[in-house]
């Protein structure tokens, strides 16, 4: 298939290159021509603007967007509403608000344009172990995708979850889940760095992959970051940013009722970082970093 591909970051230059590996052409765009050399020398084709990408694509264009949620995605969203004709097919892949997704996709069928909501989880080691992409939107977009998410994902992990907005709904109760694990990888491993017995925490965390109830790749990845950084992780900074879904998620519980204490405990004990060192924010900076690139603060 051919796909437009805009933001071309650690996200969006990884799937690019995975589509391509894949057999499928890719045309990028990225305000970055850093970026955009990145693809290019993988086998992408780059568009100097967003007009002129819609113009490289062959209609019935697919169009996926990769940029951070919010007013970036939506700008995007309506600029290429604006150019796209009846047909056309829009994904948002970004970490949207699954509100702003629903709302999306009624401007899109306003104009005749399918639109799906990609949850997308995989990080930077998407790229080579693929992604999990949870999707929602219309079934007839969705099946003409297939090639697309197939050649991203790993076997049975790609979802068609529901209507509009679902794919980012579920993406964000992922999101809010991560905060809670990693809450507890923190806070568990922050007993044994301060504990009387000289715990070898590397040690732990290879040790707990091996037949215990707790292991998960969280701590494959760990083990990495105990590897690289020192056991103490005395370079990372203890302060975590959150990105906003645990919080939509706390507040779509408080709304329906639900109570979800561990998460909500796990998005507070974020905001606490700023204001305290604590081993147990270390290992989630550190962890995050594995897994998603963000970005740690240095001590």
């Amino acid at each position: 298939m051919q796909l437009g591909l805009i933001g071309l970051g650690k996200m969006g230059g990884n799937m690019a290159r995975r589509l391509i590996d894949a057999g499928h052409s890719v045309v990028g765009f990225d305000l970055d021509p850093a970026h955009v050399a990145d693809v290019k020398a993988f086998g992408a084709s780059a568009a100097a603007s967003l007009p002129d990408l819609v113009k490289a694509l062959s209609p019935p264009r697919a169009l996926w967007v990769m940029v951070p949620h919010g007013k970036a995605t939506s700008d995007t969203i309506d600029a290429l509403i604006s150019i796209l004709s009846p047909g056309d097919l829009i994904i948002d892949g970004g970490n949207s608000h699954y509100v702003e997704s629903v709302e999306a996709a009624g401007r899109c069928q306003a104009r005749g344009i399918d639109f799906i909501d990609a949850g997308v989880s995989g990080g930077v080691w998407g790229l080579a172990e693929g992604y999990c992409i949870m999707a929602g939107g219309p079934e007839a977009a969705v099946s003409r995708l297939m090639p697309i998410f197939t050649a991203l994902t790993l076997p049975g992990g790609f979802a068609h979850v529901g209507k509009s907005g679902s794919g980012h709904f579920v993406k964000m109760v992922h999101n809010a889940v991560e905060y809670g694990m990693l809450q507890a990888l923190g806070e568990g491993f922050e007993c044994l760095e301060r504990s009387d017995f000289s715990v070898d925490v590397k040690q732990v965390a290879n040790l707990w992959q091996h037949g215990s109830v707790v292991r998960c790749w969280l701590l494959d990845l760990l083990q990495l970051a105990f590897e690289k950084e020192g056991n103490h992780l005395p370079h990372i900074a203890p302060y975590l940013d959150d990105s906003g879904t645990g919080r939509w998620t706390v507040q779509y519980a408080m709304e329906k009722g639900i109570p979800l204490p561990a998460i909500t405990d796990s998005v507070y004990a974020r905001f606490g970082t700023r204001d305290a060192d604590r081993f147990s924010a270390r290992v989630i900076a550190a962890l995050r970093n594995q897994f998603g690139g963000h970005q740690v603060k240095s001590t």
